[in-house]
Parts: structure tokens; C-alpha cells; sequence
């Protein structure tokens, strides 16, 4: 009921995010419906139910960790005094926040249950009965508890990733902290560590696609689509640059400022390094998964060019969610991380820093990104689709 309560009153900008949640926790549950259908539709091909349902678990991971970076923002699940004065704590909160997570989730899955019933004319009196009844096979009795079963996935799996990613940490000691204290209070933040991994799965994803395409082999796995004969290696190698990508943003992203402050940086310059460094691990893991789903999605269509087979609903759907939740997690990052700096940008505006300093400083950022991102996404796009042409 508390959780309802702060859903409630949160500003609208809130409310929009949870409905977008929402929105995509009922896109992913329509795919894993329509699965249900053509697994009742196709008893005797189990083989290709069991990929389609595969190949739902690109858009469940894209809406869980949208969901997850929803929840991050919330301001439902900040600590704050008054709360904790009447016993709702950390881990309380956390919990609040897992509740939440599931109940938007939730809600986007009854859509999706809706609609499924809907177009396979169970429901009626809507436009568009029975539009679909062929496809999701409207001829045999829908297994309730099995679609119940596929539409508590993504509710289950947002809200305990949730809370596993908002869980209180323990406070070091005082010892420690000052160990890990700066020297100097204006020093730069410290490098996230995860760029030589990030290089490193890159490498290996691209060794595995080359390897794989030079095996051969009829055998593979059909792509959505109706592309077929695509190596599992190619496909295991193309999840590991993807992967890479997302390790490496986070390195990348300081690296991106420490080059905005090389040659004797003026106090623009220095203003958008020092915030890129500080904002490395907020916004660079969204933004490496950006380049992940972009140059995966540029490798699609090289693939689909020409005389490839046309794309279907299904899978243009698939797509829409992956790539929508990657941009609205990136953009939920952007957001937190301009709020979470909301009192330095106050005070530099009170010491009498013109706002053309700020602007200038956000398109230092941004083009700085575009750099360094850009070409690397297409580097990788490149080298992904080869294999696979």
C-alpha cells in the first residue's frame, strides 16, 4: 500500500518512466505469448518453438535492465530522513523499490495477456477480433498456467534485479576511507577498471566469428527473419563484442575525458573532462549496450539488404523494444546524472560562471562521445557482419 502511496504522488516525469516500463514488460510479453501460440499452433515443431522463445531473451534482458535503471532514478527509493524516522530504512526502501519494479511490470503483462486474447478472438466487442486468430492459434484452448508461467518472467526477474543492484552496501571503516580518500578534493575520479576486459571479450568475440565462419557447416541456428544457416559460433562471438562493448563503456567514457583535458586544457575544456570522469560508470555502461544494439542492429541490416527475406511484425517488434529500451536507459542515465550534479552546476552559476560555459561544456561531452563511440560502433559493425555475409 506505502508503495501505491509514493507511485502516486511521484512527479509526472516519474509516472512516464513507469508507464514506459510498463509499455515494454508488455511488448516482451506479447512476443513470449505469441511463442506460447505457435508452440500450440505447431505441435510437432518443438525444435523452432524452443528458438523462438530463444530469441525473446534479447528483448526480456533489454527491458530488465531498462526496468532496473527506472528504479535506480526513482525518487521513491532514496533514503531520506523522514522516512527513516519512521523505520523505513535502506533495505526497506529497496524492498519498496522491488515492489514497484514488479507492479508496472506486472500491469504491462495483463496488457499484453489482454491483447494476446484479444486478437485471438477470445475477447470480443473491440475492433480487430480474431485479427491474428490463425497465427496465434485460436483453435486450441490457451494453457493458462502456462502463459501465466511466461508472463511472470519479466516481473520476476525486473524486480529482483532491482533489488540485487539497490541493495544497501555495508559502510567502510573510517581507516579505509581515508586510505581511498583523494590527496587533493579537486583530483579526478578514479578509472573504472573493466576497459582491459572490455578490449579483451571484443578480441575474442571477433576471433570466435572468424573461426566459426571459416569452419562452415549447414548447420546453425535461423536468425528471426527467416535467414538461416548462421553458425552458433558466429552468433556466440557476436554476444561477446556485445559484451565487450558494454564492459569497456564505462572506460572508454573516462578515457573520453581525460582527452578533453590533454594540451593544457582552458576552464571549458576542464569542466566537461573532469565531468565525464566523474560521470564514467553512471552513463558509460548505457551507453556501451547503446553501441552494442546499434552495431548489432547495423549488422541486421546488411544482412536483410538486398534479396534477404522480408523482416516480419514479430521480429520488428523485437527490435523496437531492444533498441527503445537501449536509448530510454541511456537517456534515464542522463538524466540521473544531471540531477546527481544539480548542486555543482547551482554553484558554479552563484561564482558567476555564464551559462555558455555550461552549454559548451555539454556539447564538449557529447561530441567527445560521438568521437569515440561513433567509430568504434561502426568498426565493430563491420567486423561483426563479415562473417555472416
Amino acid at each position: 500500500m506505502l508503495a501505491l502511496r509514493l507511485a502516486r504522488g511521484a512527479h509526472p516525469l516519474v509516472q512516464l518512466r513507469r508507464l514506459l516500463v510498463a509499455a515494454a514488460s508488455a511488448g516482451t510479453g506479447f512476443l513470449l505469448l505469441c511463442t506460447l501460440g505457435y508452440a500450440m499452433g505447431h505441435p510437432e515443431a518443438s525444435g523452432g518453438a524452443a528458438l523462438r522463445l530463444a530469441w525473446c531473451v534479447a528483448p526480456i534482458a533489454a527491458t530488465v535492465y531498462f526496468a532496473v535503471a527506472v528504479a535506480r532514478t526513482d525518487p521513491a527509493t532514496r533514503p531520506r530522513s523522514g522516512l527513516s524516522a519512521v523505520g523505513l530504512g535502506p533495505a526497506k526502501l529497496t524492498v519498496l523499490a522491488a515492489i514497484s519494479t514488479a507492479v508496472a511490470c506486472s500491469l504491462g503483462s495483463m496488457v499484453a495477456l489482454l491483447f494476446f486474447l484479444h486478437l485471438r478472438g477470445d475477447l470480443t466487442g473491440l475492433p480487430f477480433d480474431g485479427a491474428a486468430a490463425e497465427l496465434l492459434a485460436a483453435g486450441t484452448p490457451l494453457p493458462l498456467a502456462a502463459a501465466l508461467t511466461l508472463l511472470t518472467l519479466v516481473p520476476l526477474t525486473a524486480s529482483v534485479a532491482s533489488a540485487l543492484v539497490l541493495r544497501p552496501r555495508p559502510a567502510k571503516p573510517a581507516a579505509e576511507r581515508e586510505q581511498d580518500a583523494p590527496e587533493r578534493p579537486d583530483a579526478p575520479a578514479t578509472a573504472p577498471s573493466g576497459l582491459p576486459w572490455g578490449v579483451a571479450l571484443l578480441a575474442a568475440g571477433l576471433a570466435v566469428e572468424m573461426y566459426a565462419s571459416r569452419a562452415g557447416g549447414d548447420s546453425g541456428l535461423a536468425m528471426p527473419g527467416g535467414l538461416t544457416g548462421s553458425p552458433e559460433g558466429v552468433l556466440a562471438g557476436w554476444g561477446l563484442t556485445a559484451l565487450g562493448l558494454a564492459v569497456a563503456g564505462p572506460g572508454l567514457t573516462h578515457l573520453c575525458g581525460r582527452i578533453l583535458q590533454a594540451v593544457r586544457p582552458g576552464a571549458m575544456r576542464l569542466l566537461a573532462g573532469r565531468t565525464l570522469q566523474e560521470e564514467a560508470r553512471r552513463i558509460g555502461r548505457p551507453l556501451g549496450v547503446l553501441c552494442a544494439v546499434a552495431s548489432g542492429g547495423y549488422a541486421a541490416l546488411t544482412l536483410y539488404s538486398g534479396d534477404r527475406p522480408d523482416i516480419g511484425p514479430l521480429t520488428t517488434l523485437g527490435s523496437l523494444l531492444v533498441v527503445g529500451c537501449a536509448v530510454l536507459t541511456l537517456a534515464t542515465a542522463a538524466i540521473e546524472a544531471k540531477n546527481a550534479r544539480s548542486d555543482t552546476t547551482a554553484a558554479l552559476l552563484q561564482l558567476g560562471a555564464p551559462v555558455a560555459m555550461l552549454r559548451g561544456s555539454a556539447a564538449l561531452r557529447a561530441g567527445a562521445l560521438a568521437a569515440v563511440f561513433g567509430p568504434l560502433t561502426w568498426m565493430v559493425a563491420e567486423l561483426a557482419a563479415l562473417p555472416l555475409i
